[in-house]
């Protein structure tokens, strides 16, 4: 009797065995001919030699299409084994404004005017900057961008980045090693990601150093080859700070600059570079510029509102509303 074990790596493994292992079930009643165990990342088959070689060549097409759409379904597993791997992607949902298929179905899309402008812009401009209100996907988007380049391969690495400042609140002393004091100020990110790469895939990515995930501070001094960055809260950016930033680009790097002017947090508003910046750069060649209004805010209806009546709401030179 033949014996094999194949190693699943790159996708969220709940996704291909299905709930209580529904999927996997399936799966196995379609070889009677071959006892298969699996176990975390690995399944040991044992049987006869072509069935083996059958089985592997039918579960590879799985996990090609799990990697690719994020999700598994029983039709798609009965027309991978009845049928053939033949056009399995075609029978998937077609939308031309997807971006990345993200984790457990998550289709991540161009959603606003504005959202498919960055969309776009990005496949002719190596540099792109997002600036408008809370709630119009302009970070979500443009990580999402970034795990389309490393997927298609045209980036080799994604790095994330944002100036580690105070939102308002006087956070104190955090206890911890360097990360995880900074963390805080990066977990929209990481929500982010997490929504695009499965877990273990992220964290391998993360621990190689395929994804990085820093404040700004941590770019000084680096040339950033093959890879697409994204500066993130960049209204808490001095110019310096920004010119530092931007003259970090190297070969076929892809930067995106998202800022909302309106949030600025820094403790003199007048020291945001992000303004200054953009009109500076404005008629640059190969740079391009969106500007994300109260249409393009997608979050709870409430937020719409909430930033239009913040927006009237005349404010002090320190942020605190006027008597």
């Amino acid at each position: 009797m033949n014996e094999k074990i194949i190693q699943i790596e790159g996708i969220d493994l709940q996704e291909l065995y299905g709930i209580r292992n529904a999927h996997m079930e399936q799966i196995t009643g379609k070889f009677p001919l071959l006892k298969i165990v699996a176990r975390g990342d690995r399944i040991r088959i044992a049987g006869p030699e072509g069935q083996i070689d059958l089985f592997e060549k039918k579960l590879d097409a799985l996990i090609g299409y799990v990697e690719k759409f994020g999700h598994l379904s029983k039709e798609v597993i009965d027309q991978v084994y009845d049928r053939g791997t033949q056009g399995i992607a075609a029978d998937a949902p077609v939308d031309n404004n997807v971006i990345v298929y993200g984790n457990g179905g998550i289709i991540v899309r161009a959603r606003t005017i504005n959202q498919e402008r960055l969309v776009e812009l990005s496949e002719t401009n190596d540099l792109l900057f997002a600036v408008g209100p809370a709630g119009s996907g302009k970070t979500y988007t443009a990580i999402a961008l970034a795990v389309k380049a490393l997927k298609d391969k045209i980036v080799r690495k994604i790095i994330l980045t944002r100036p580690a400042v105070e939102a308002g609140e006087k956070l104190g002393f955090l206890p911890g090693d360097m990360k995880e004091k900074l963390d805080p100020y990066l977990q929209p990110l990481y929500d982010a990601l997490n929504d695009m790469i499965p877990a273990a895939k992220l964290a391998k990515y993360m621990e190689e150093g395929t994804v990085q995930i820093a404040p700004l501070a941590f770019m000084r001094g680096r040339t950033l080859d093959n890879a697409f960055v994204i500066l993130d809260e960049a209204q808490n950016t001095t110019l310096p700070q920004l010119k530092m930033f931007l003259t970090r680009m190297g070969k076929n790097a892809r930067f995106i600059v998202t800022g909302d002017m309106t949030q600025i947090d820094l403790p003199r508003k007048s020291d945001s570079g992000l303004a200054p910046t953009i009109n500076q750069l404005r008629k640059v060649e190969g740079i391009g510029i969106v500007e994300f209004d109260r249409r393009d805010i997608i979050r709870h209806p409430l937020v719409k509102y909430i930033v239009e009546a913040f927006e009237t709401l005349p404010t002090a030179e320190n942020g605190a509303p006027r008597d």
